[in-house]
């Protein structure tokens, strides 16, 4: 495998690790597990961080004259990072909208979320 494609292997394996961790975040979310939930948000940004780096280290060496064939691989690795910012960013949402839930059945005394 090439350097290439090892960045493109990085930028799929990274984004699809940082989408797991935000779907994981809403789970512990609804189940009332806050505090894990901001845990594997966080994760999840470091996993973005990592493939971001990759996606610049291609950038990069396209304005320094380094053109790559634009391949499938390629145009998929794409597909999984843009797809995962979007999860982590709903996902935070959701985990705050989860949180706020959590703090007004608190505050009324109801049953709080996950403890069904």
């Amino acid at each position: 495998m090439d350097e290439y494609q090892e960045i493109i292997m990085g930028i799929i394996t990274n984004s699809g690790v940082a989408k797991s961790k935000a779907m994981e975040a809403i789970s512990l979310a609804q189940k009332g597990h806050m505090d894990q939930a901001a845990a594997r948000l966080e994760e999840g940004k470091a996993e973005l961080v990592k493939a971001h780096k990759s996606q610049t280290r291609l950038i990069q060496q396209e304005a320094g004259g380094t053109s790559h064939e634009v391949t499938l691989l390629m145009v998929h690795a794409q597909d999984h990072l843009m797809s995962a910012i979007t999860t982590k960013d709903l996902a935070g949402h959701i985990v705050e909208l989860y949180s706020r839930l959590s703090r007004f059945e608190t505050a009324l005394h109801l049953t709080t979320i996950g403890e069904e």
